[in-house]
């Protein structure tokens, strides 16, 4: 297996992807590329490998399949390996577990935009959107109820790492850079997170890149 990712230090999707493969406890090897930039665009044009995904990541070769998009990583891998390795074994919180997943691959527009990933940088903010506001308020609600209906039996959304946690790590990663105010529940939840074996692993790689997205550096 293969499995090609952008930036360590901006990349978020890539990052969901990139956990998600190291859930699954199978060996593969790891490609990260430049994004943006030209010679993001000529490796675009010449890398056959990202062709399947018109040339977005993380894209993930395992012999003849190829799969992109992140959710579609980690179903792919659940297939594999049993889907209990990412998914609570109880109904009630599979079902959440699922929904929360789903609204964080289709939603916070706002948040995304007004707060990129970027690992090495601490930013106070001067201001956010009433959208971007919502957002969080969103986020910090399901973890709450999450981690009291669920989370008994670890650290982590559901207790035990699996599905959730990996979408929602960059988001992690996104509070932290902003200094979001969370309460008490969630920094023990952020914590957890962040000194991750994995999570440590992709921080100080992201750390160590000497790539450089301007437009994300100048944002906010």
């Amino acid at each position: 297996m293969k499995l090609i990712i952008g930036n360590k230090n901006y990349s978020s999707w890539s990052l969901r992807g990139w956990l998600a493969v190291k859930q699954s406890g199978l060996h593969f090897d790891e490609l990260t590329v430049p994004l943006l930039g030209e010679e993001w665009d000529r490796m675009k044009q010449d890398m056959g490998e990202v062709q399947p995904s018109s040339g977005k990541v993380p894209v993930l070769w395992d012999d003849d399949a190829v799969v992109w998009d992140s959710l579609a990583i980690l179903e792919y891998c659940a297939d594999k390996v049993g889907r209990e390795r990412f998914w609570p074994k109880d109904e009630a919180a599979r079902g959440m577990a699922r929904a929360m997943v789903a609204e964080m691959h289709s939603g916070y527009q706002a948040l995304r935009k007004e707060l990129p990933m970027n690992i090495r940088r601490r930013v106070e903010l001067p201001g956010l959107s009433d959208g971007a506001k919502h957002d969080i308020v969103r986020i910090l609600g399901l973890w709450a109820e999450a981690r009291a209906r669920h989370g008994s039996a670890g650290p982590y959304l559901f207790g035990t790492f699996g599905a959730a946690d990996i979408f929602y790590a960059p988001i992690v990663t996104r509070f932290v850079t902003y200094g979001i105010g969370v309460p008490g529940f969630a920094q023990a939840y952020m914590q957890a997170i962040w000194e991750h074996d994995w999570m440590r692993e992709w921080i100080t790689a992201a750390e160590q890149e000497e790539w450089v997205i301007e437009q994300w550096e100048a944002a906010v």
